[in-house]
């Protein structure tokens, strides 16, 4: 029996996590699509239902193992139906769930480094009807040229680096994605200009674990802030994004190249984890906050506009009150314009979750709780920032009304501007601040 058998039968695709496994679920959709299958929103109609998993927090495993978990009835019920679960929660060893044995009526599992061999597998269960299992511990071939489908027509995620060398202390992930292995740079090149040229993208999300290290294993000599600069030789009315930056390897070139090309959005996401250098050490993050700060003045000063997002965990094992208290410290310092908070979670195999002094989960809890409660008075305040000032904006329309979108996302309502249906960039001046709603003028 060969792949004919999926054609013009339906998928549905849960996806939990990172941007890179969003952007995993686009391929494993064009995958699908490509076999004939048609995408629908029913999961429960589905013909074949994939699961592409997350294990970097406890609660994304619960989630995704609970829900693939109330399938069971509706596949008792359809033995057709075939379920597929994949990323990284199958591929990590000796985690929460043993899914071989949990979960013996998902008829495919495979990790990580298999996903592109996703029709393959569905090609010889259709002929088999045997399950599979099968996690691999070095990957096949990457997904590059694989077939999207997006359902984001402004925004594209394009892998520059897969893996991490970094082995903080907390991190599941260079146990389940690998080591670090650069792209060719023509690779990249080429699906950025299609994406712009083509496909009419107006941003493009450079996406990896560490992105800063991109070209350290390539022979031609190659660095992260001279592959921005090349990108930036395209034709077309776009802009470049990239996450996740590592401070240790930020350096002077990549904010040079942030300041003095256009196409660069300016806005950056430099994850801090914690304001304490006691607990930095223990996360092995190899750098401490006097080193993070000179990074964010040498930002400020060069781009005095940039947004700044950051990742903080709280209640890392060891953490008292008073190391929680220079986190605090931090963020009232530099006043990011965005905070993606985080309660440790314990992850099974990396050295962390054999720390002694573990924090309860109420503490965990109260200290996030209240650093959020910061982070809000601290938006609060800062919009008045935006008066008066310029920014190089997304025109787009938003309930009937034109908006401009900063590259740090922040929309600036333009109730002057008749909208003409194209997404185009455009500077655009906040003259009004009302009920924490910027609005302006757009002036070129």
């Amino acid at each position: 029996m060969s792949l004919s058998y999926y054609e013009g039968k339906t998928f549905h695709v849960v996806t939990y996590g990172c941007q890179m496994n969003v952007h995993e679920s686009e391929k494993i959709r064009g995958i699908l699509s490509t076999l004939g299958m048609l995408e629908i929103d029913d999961i429960n109609k589905a013909n074949v239902v994939v699961f592409n998993t997350c294990c970097v927090r406890e609660g994304a495993e619960d989630r995704a193992y609970n829900n693939i978990v109330s399938l069971k009835k509706v596949k008792s019920e359809n033995k057709d139906k075939i379920i597929v679960v994949c990323g990284c929660m199958s591929q990590q060893k000796n985690g929460k769930y043993d899914l071989k044995k949990k979960l013996p009526f998902v008829d495919i599992i495979i990790g990580t480094h298999n996903i592109n061999l996703l029709a393959d597998y569905l090609s010889k269960f259709a002929e088999t009807h045997k399950r599979i299992y099968d996690i691999l511990d070095q990957p096949t071939a990457s997904m590059d040229g694989v077939k999207c489908v997006r359902d984001d027509k402004i925004n594209a995620y394009v892998n520059i680096i897969y893996g991490c060398n970094k082995f903080c202390t907390y991190c599941i992930v260079p146990y389940v994605r690998g080591r670090e292995k650069s792209r060719p740079v023509k690779e990249i090149y080429d699906e950025v200009k299609d994406l712009v040229q083509n496909q009419g993208y107006k941003y493009i999300t450079l996406l990896g674990q560490n992105v800063n290290s991109y070209g350290k294993d390539l022979e031609e000599k190659m660095t992260f802030s001279k592959l921005l600069n090349y990108l930036c030789t395209i034709e077309g009315d776009f802009k470049i994004k990239f996450m996740t930056s590592h401070p240790m390897d930020f350096g002077d070139d990549i904010i040079h190249v942030m300041k003095t090309q256009p196409k660069i959005a300016k806005a950056l996401h430099l994850p801090v984890q914690s304001g304490s250098n006691k607990i930095l050490q223990k996360m092995n993050r190899h750098y401490d906050i006097k080193h993070y700060l000179h990074i964010i003045k040498k930002l400020r000063h060069a781009i005095p506009n940039i947004a700044l997002s950051t990742d903080i965990i709280v209640g890392f094992p060891g953490e008292t009150e008073k190391d929680f208290n220079q986190t605090m410290k931090l963020v009232k310092r530099v006043k990011f314009d965005q905070i993606f908070a985080f309660m440790y979670s314990k992850r099974s195999g990396t050295p962390a979750s054999e720390f002694l002094d573990q924090i309860d989960e109420h503490t965990k809890n109260v200290r996030v709780n209240k650093l959020l409660r910061l982070e809000r008075l601290i938006q609060k305040d800062q919009i008045k920032k935006y008066f008066n000032k310029t920014y190089d904006c997304l025109i787009r329309q938003i309930n009937g009304v034109a908006v401009g979108i900063t590259d740090g996302g922040k929309e600036i309502y333009i109730p002057t501007y008749r909208y003409n249906n194209q997404n185009y960039f455009a500077l655009v001046k906040v003259e009004d601040i009302r009920n924490h709603k910027l609005s302006g003028v757009i002036i070129k």
